[in-house]
């Protein structure tokens, strides 16, 4: 079983502004900074055109609810990986020595200058009895994430 997501990210910017914003290392370091990580590392290789993203970053476990406390300890190291060409991304997020994983794609789309970051993934954790509630979890925290990621890119293209 898993748990489906799809989110979408607005900018007021050309494709191109957009694809460049997310080639930085730079806008991905702020990004994580925005969203209180502990620790991050972050490696940008190439383009959206053809390239590749890693952040690997840390998380407070503060303020989730004791179930998934107990798999995921006091903090959450994350490692997300994209892999783009033509403007489309496949994307891998995982909990290394955690169960589960979440993956999917990122496309960028534009239309009369504004430009639509589409994220659409599966979540799976393959935990007996709270796995279904963990899913509904990560995809709480990763729709709060993309709405940080998604201020943190506006006030970027507003530069």
């Amino acid at each position: 079983m898993s748990t489906s997501l799809t989110y979408e990210l607005t900018y007021d910017a050309p494709v191109a502004d957009v694809a460049r914003m997310l080639s930085d290392p730079e806008f991905r370091k702020a990004v994580c900074d925005a969203q209180r990580a502990l620790s991050r590392s972050v490696t940008v290789t190439g383009t959206t055109e053809s390239g590749s993203v890693s952040i690997e970053y840390s998380q407070a476990a503060s303020g989730i609810p004791s179930f998934a406390r107990k798999i995921v300890g006091d903090t959450i190291d994350i490692v997300q990986r994209e892999e783009w060409s033509d403007n489309r991304a496949t994307v891998d997020i995982v909990i290394p020595g955690k169960p589960g994983e979440t993956s999917g794609t990122v496309t960028l789309t534009e239309s009369g200058g504004v430009t639509v970051e589409r994220v659409a993934v599966e979540i799976r954790v393959n935990v007996p009895l709270v796995g279904g509630k963990v899913e509904r979890l990560i995809q709480d925290v990763l729709v709060r994430a993309f709405k940080k990621e998604n201020q943190v890119g506006r006030e970027w293209l507003a530069r």
